[in-house]
């Protein structure tokens, strides 16, 4: 009997793709096997039909062909000729489909409990299509020294690294990694601790998680900033403690407004998300005695500090901490990259031991690659060269950016003394941000609405983000005249 032929139109090739050919030829290829749009025995196009098909080398299709072939999920009938093997590696089990069932599963009655808690700050996977892309947190690859990454990856794949990271970690971490936030990254903070008081998390959120399973419950009483991210806000309701927002002003969070009876007071004080303020020393040294003299505990969430460009950092408020009072949250993903989702949290021993049995109830530890590959590139000194060109990059666009909001006539009402990456912005009476982050996009600018930092707000915000580190310098002018065409033509009377 003879085999079916496979049509040359089921391939399709996306030119724009960061994909290869081959991979993508491969990927259609496997991809139907699994559905079962293609049968076992199936005779593909010949290499010579495919390319012509696809207008490619014909070599592309051969080498793709082979390394299909090397799978097991085609066989060779001869030199260009190549047809679906009847036992592929892997086959999706057909069955009839199944009438609808009567009774289906009221999962709202099932599930404990939504942890859909906050407001969702959107930001599209396609966000680099947009020619002005004024997103806070992502990144600029240009850069980024991906070459450097990369020698790292294979470096942590080296027999002895890969038999000892293949390993289950159980709850440990990287030691090369431990090590390195010990001696450089903690250093630099002012902050000095032991291996034993460290762990490593995916992000500073995961960090932000634990602490609050661990000091919260529904009996406890937390403190947080207001406005606040939506992520440390959303962690702590879920937590059942009862929560006081306190407004920050221009110097951050106000010791003397913390009331009475909290358990742990939540802040950013080196820079306050979302409006880039820095805690002075002396605001720090008055939270600290407040700690002690009314017996809570801080949880510092320390990032960006690394993006120092107008001034140096101020140490960070663990560094004055000398009775453990300060959990220090620290995050390697704006001076890396945002997708490294490595984290970690610096706490006395008996926490960090608690900390670090949770952690292995929910997901052991993090990938043990990632954590070596980030471990090299932080001790071979990479680290160090991409936050040196980031700092000089975000002065250019910090400058050019501010001039720009001044002479659209915006009011900047927050921005890192130190430098950063993003300026808060205060829109006119009556702007609705969250309708102007939706009519800017056909525009394509991108921006950050305000409306999920402050959750408990009545009424429309006024307030947006405008990051600077994923936007070329020479797009920032007009992205920012564009977003003030689109704020007067959405308050026009």
């Amino acid at each position: 009997m003879a085999h079916p032929t496979v049509s040359e139109t089921v391939f399709f090739l996306d030119r724009a793709s960061r994909v290869g050919l081959q991979a993508q030829i491969r990927e259609t290829v496997v991809s139907a096997v699994l559905a079962g749009r293609i049968q076992p025995g199936a005779q593909l196009p010949s290499t010579r039909k495919l390319a012509d098909y696809l207008n490619i080398s014909r070599i592309t299709v051969t080498l793709a062909y082979q390394e299909l072939a090397s799978q097991g999920y085609v066989d060779a009938a001869s030199r260009s000729a190549y047809r679906i093997s009847d036992n592929p590696p892997i086959r999706l089990i057909t069955a009839e489909t199944p009438e609808a069932a009567d009774d289906v599963v009221d999962w709202s009655t099932k599930l404990r409990s939504s942890f859909i808690v906050a407001k969702q700050m959107l930001k599209p996977l396609d966000w680099r299509r947009f020619p002005y892309p004024f997103l806070y947190g992502q990144m600029d690859p240009s850069l980024f020294d991906l070459n450097a990454w990369r020698d790292c990856a294979r470096r942590a794949l080296s027999r002895e690294d890969f038999e000892l990271m293949a390993g289950d970690f159980a709850a440990a971490d990287d030691v090369l990694l431990v090590n390195y936030i010990c001696s450089r990254t903690l250093p630099s903070r002012g902050i000095r601790a032991h291996p034993d008081e460290i762990l490593v998390t995916v992000g500073a959120q995961n960090a932000l998680w634990i602490v609050t399973r661990l000091l919260l419950n529904r009996d406890a009483h937390a403190a947080c900033e207001n406005p606040c991210h939506p992520d440390m806000s959303a962690s702590l309701v879920l937590s059942g403690a009862r929560v006081t927002a306190i407004d920050v002003d221009r110097q951050g969070l106000p010791p003397e407004a913390i009331p009475a009876g909290v358990n742990a007071v939540f802040v950013t004080p080196s820079h306050h998300s979302p409006t880039g303020a820095t805690m002075p020393i002396e605001r720090r040294q008055h939270l600290l005695e407040a700690a002690a003299e009314q017996d809570f505990v801080i949880i510092e969430d320390d990032y960006e500090f690394e993006m120092s460009f107008l001034a140096p950092p101020s140490p960070a408020l663990k560094a004055f901490d000398r009775s453990g009072r300060v959990l220090y949250i620290g995050s390697f993903s704006k001076s890396l990259f945002p997708g490294l989702r490595l984290g970690y949290l610096v706490a006395p021993a008996p926490v960090i031991r608690e900390a670090r049995a949770l952690r292995s109830l929910m997901l052991r530890h993090p990938p043990g690659h990632l954590q070596r590959t980030a471990a090299y590139f932080l001790a071979l000194g990479h680290h160090d060269a991409v936050l040196h060109r980031m700092r000089g990059e975000y002065h250019k666009r910090h400058i050019v950016m501010a001039d720009a909001l001044k002479r659209h006539g915006f009011t900047i009402a927050g921005s890192s003394a130190f430098g950063g990456t993003s300026f808060w912005v205060e829109g006119p009476e009556g702007l609705d941000a969250d309708l102007l982050m939706a009519e800017l996009r056909q525009d394509g600018v991108l921006i950050e609405s305000g409306s999920p930092f402050f959750p408990d707000a009545a009424g429309p915000c006024r307030f947006f983000r405008m990051g600077y580190s994923s936007i070329d310098k020479d797009r920032i002018v007009e992205g920012v005249a564009r977003t003030r065409a689109r704020i007067d033509v959405l308050l026009a009377p």
